[in-house]
Order: structure tokens, then C-alpha cells, then sequence
């Protein structure tokens, strides 16, 4: 970004930022610019300097009114270089700021505001999901047979019919979650974009409201618990309309077939060794800010301590958390040995068990094929064609999507080939 001159005189053109109290310090404001996603705290001081700016004060005259209000000297100029290289500053002295945000995609259906969905977080709504979860849980308690089983995956006589019918249903649910994610959003006024992103080995569907920062964590609270809310939702009504009216069997088999697809997304979301809906709950009861950057960092400088120990060598890096808060230290500390853990259990899980399980499944899918080729049944070769398909859709926007998010990967290796 080229450097803009900041003289006494300057007045300073800010874009729509964000400012509120800190959650725990009140002597501290989160200052943000919901578009671009980036929030930062300051001391109350700095948040009064950026208010002032806003009302159109020169840097001098904001140096000169804090002085004489709060007997706090500022160097404002030096202030609004920070902000600019944060992409809050829009014009200095009317010349126009490069925006860090220009052509940068905006937000997923930005006509919808807090006016329109604020209804679906009110107390009537609230009463009526706990109306139908209430009595979701009910009906199982006294239909025990209607409890998920296993067995409720294979409605169909041919698997792979099976898979792609239960994957639609699958995909409608995982919209909606991500939907009332960015719903949630949009009811404290804030804007949220649905894309894909990965977890390990796992393909997600992920709602980026980074500007959720913006709102107190009370709040914050609303958004990262709407998603697993409907599933909730879902599977009660699903429960409820199987126990209590009188569907088709096909149709029962598909109702109890989405309610146990559904009900397996449950424990991924308890997986909070990585970026999950209840990853961020835990990370704001925590009262941390960035709990799994923080985390993986502290565990990669445990890594380098111990090795640097066994070569009897002093470590070359140095703890990143010295820093933090001591509340904040010590959570964050903790909360590393179960993201090394978890991330090892799972990805673990994965080699042992999912690839292989996944590999021999193609491979009995390919044979089948060939077998149609070869005078098999057409209708086996068919659906294990189908099996293909999907499941290779899958992967295929799993490696696109995964090579998508870490494309600074092979920039830091092309950088590092040079500089060697």
C-alpha cells in the first residue's frame, strides 16, 4: 500500500467501522471494518481518537482534544498509519486510499438484514423449538424402536441409489445449517459468505462471519449455535412425523435414513481440535481470541524445544503465549495438548480405518463394472458406476478445495528454492 503523507492538518476520511466495549475489559474497544473482516482491540483512548476522526477532526486537533479532555497524549499520525495498513482509512486529505477490499467477493445475500430474519430468533420461535425438540425426545422415550440404528442408512436395494439419495438429503440439511449460520449473522447486522473449506481429511461446508467479532459475545453465541440448532429441529420433526403419521413406507425409511445422516454430524462438531460450531463456543467461553492459532503455535514451539533438548541445543524459538493474559496463557496451553491429541486420533482413525475401508469400496465398485462389461448384471454395474461418481465427486472437490486454502503452501516453498 503506498504511503500517504500524514500531516497536522490532515483530515482523515475512515470507511464504516465497528466500535464497541471489550467483553471483559472496559477500558478497551474492538474497533472493525465488518467487509474485509479485521478487528482489532485498543485502548478506550485510541477508540475516543478514531471517534473524533470520524466527526471530521483534523490529526492535530484530535492530539489536542484528547490531551486536553483526557490528559493522554497520542500520536494520532501514527495512529492512522496503522489503520491504513489495516484497510480502515478510505482518504487522507480527500485523496483516495487503496481498499484492500476492492474486488475482494462481498457477502452472500447482502439484501437480507436483521429486519427481515430477526423473527427467527425471538422468544415465539424459541418456544416452538423447544415445543418439538421436547417432544422429539419424548416420542423416542417412549418408542424406543424409533431410535437411529445403523441399519436405517440402507433403505435401498442398491447401494450406491442409497448414497446419492441419502447424500441430497444430506446436503439439504448441511445448507440449511450453514444458511441459519449466515441468518444468524444477518440478524445482528452482520455479513457472512457460505463456501467449501477443510477440516484434516474432512470436505466442509463453512460460513465465514468473521465481522461477527463486532458483536458482544452474548451475541456471538446466537450464530455459532443456529446450525446445530436446526439440526436438532430436524431430527425431531423427522422423528415426530415417522412416529405420529401415517407415511408411505419409502417414505419413513427416507425420514429415518436423514435423521441418522444427520444425527452422524453431531459428533464432528464436538471435535473442537478443530475449527468447529463448538470450537468457537469454547473458544469465547474461554475468553480467548485466537484459541487454535494460539494453540497449534504453542504446540509447534513444544515440538522445537524438545527436539532442540535432544540435540542438547538451545531452542530457537520462543514461547508465543509469554504474551497472552495468564487466564488466556494457561487455556491456551491446554487447549494445545488436545489439538495434537485430537488432530493425531483422527487423522490416525483415518489412515487405519476410512482410506482403507474407502479404497476397498472403489475397488469392489470398479470390479463390479468390469463384471457388467463382461456379461455381470447391468443393474450392479450401474450402481456401483454411481458409487464411483459420487464418492469421486467427493474427493475431487475435497483436493481442488484443499488446494484452494493452501496456496500459500507452494508460494513458501518457491520463496524458500529462491532464496536457497
Amino acid at each position: 500500500m503506498s504511503a500517504v503523507p500524514i500531516a497536522a492538518t490532515s483530515r482523515i476520511g475512515l470507511h464504516p467501522l465497528i466500535s464497541r466495549a471489550d467483553d471483559d475489559d472496559p477500558d478497551v474497544v474492538v474497533v472493525g471494518r465488518a467487509e474485509i473482516g479485521e478487528f482489532i482491540e485498543l485502548p478506550a483512548a485510541y477508540g475516543e481518537a478514531i471517534k473524533l476522526l470520524l466527526d471530521g477532526l483534523p490529526v492535530g486537533a484530535v492530539e489536542q482534544r484528547l490531551e486536553a479532555e483526557q490528559d493522554v497524549e497520542l500520536d494520532v499520525a501514527e495512529l492512522v498509519e496503522a489503520l491504513t495498513e489495516l484497510g480502515f482509512v478510505a482518504s487522507v486529505d480527500g485523496r483516495p486510499v487503496p481498499d484492500p477490499a476492492a474486488g475482494a467477493p462481498g457477502g452472500h445475500f447482502p439484501g437480507l438484514t436483521a429486519r427481515h430474519v430477526s423473527w427467527i430468533f425471538g422468544g415465539p420461535m424459541k418456544l416452538l423449538w423447544l415445543l418439538v425438540a421436547g417432544a422429539g425426545l419424548v416420542t423416542l422415550v417412549t418408542r424406543p424402536d424409533l431410535l437411529p440404528h445403523y441399519e436405517d442408512f440402507f433403505w435401498g436395494e442398491y447401494v450406491g441409489l442409497t448414497i446419492l439419495v441419502n447424500t441430497v438429503l444430506v446436503s439439504v440439511s448441511i445448507s440449511v445449517h450453514e444458511m441459519m449460520h449466515l441468518t444468524a449473522a444477518r440478524s445482528l447486522g452482520v455479513p457472512g459468505r457460505i463456501g467449501f473449506g477443510t477440516r484434516l481429511h474432512n470436505l466442509v461446508v463453512q460460513t465465514d462471519v468473521t465481522a461477527v467479532w463486532g458483536a458482544p459475545r452474548r451475541s456471538r453465541y446466537r450464530v455459532y449455535l443456529a446450525g446445530m440448532a436446526w439440526d436438532l429441529f430436524l431430527m425431531a420433526s423427522l422423528t415426530l412425523l415417522v412416529a405420529h403419521t401415517a407415511l408411505p413406507p419409502l417414505a419413513k425409511a427416507l425420514f429415518q435414513a436423514w435423521t441418522l445422516a444427520v444425527l452422524l454430524t453431531i459428533p464432528f462438531q464436538l471435535q473442537v481440535y478443530m475449527r468447529t460450531d463448538l470450537y468457537y463456543v469454547l473458544r469465547d467461553l474461554l475468553r480467548t481470541r485466537n484459541l487454535f492459532e494460539d494453540g497449534l503455535a504453542y504446540a509447534r514451539f513444544l515440538r522445537e524445544r524438545t527436539i532442540a533438548r535432544l540435540r542438547r541445543r538451545p531452542c530457537p524459538a520462543e514461547d508465543p503465549t509469554v504474551d497472552l493474559p495468564p487466564r488466556e496463557r494457561r487455556s491456551t496451553r491446554i487447549y494445545s495438548v488436545f489439538l495434537v491429541a485430537g488432530a493425531t486420533i483422527s487423522l490416525t482413525a483415518f489412515a487405519a480405518f476410512t482410506a482403507p475401508i474407502a479404497i476397498a469400496t472403489l475397488v469392489r465398485a470398479i470390479t463390479a463394472i468390469a463384471g457388467g462389461f463382461q456379461g455381470g448384471p447391468v443393474l450392479l454395474a450401474l450402481d456401483a458406476g454411481l458409487l464411483v461418481l459420487i464418492e469421486g465427486s467427493i474427493q475431487a472437490l475435497f483436493v481442488v478445495t484443499f488446494v484452494r486454502g493452501h496456496r500459500h503452501w507452494s508460494r513458501w516453498r518457491r520463496s524458500a528454492v529462491q532464496q536457497a
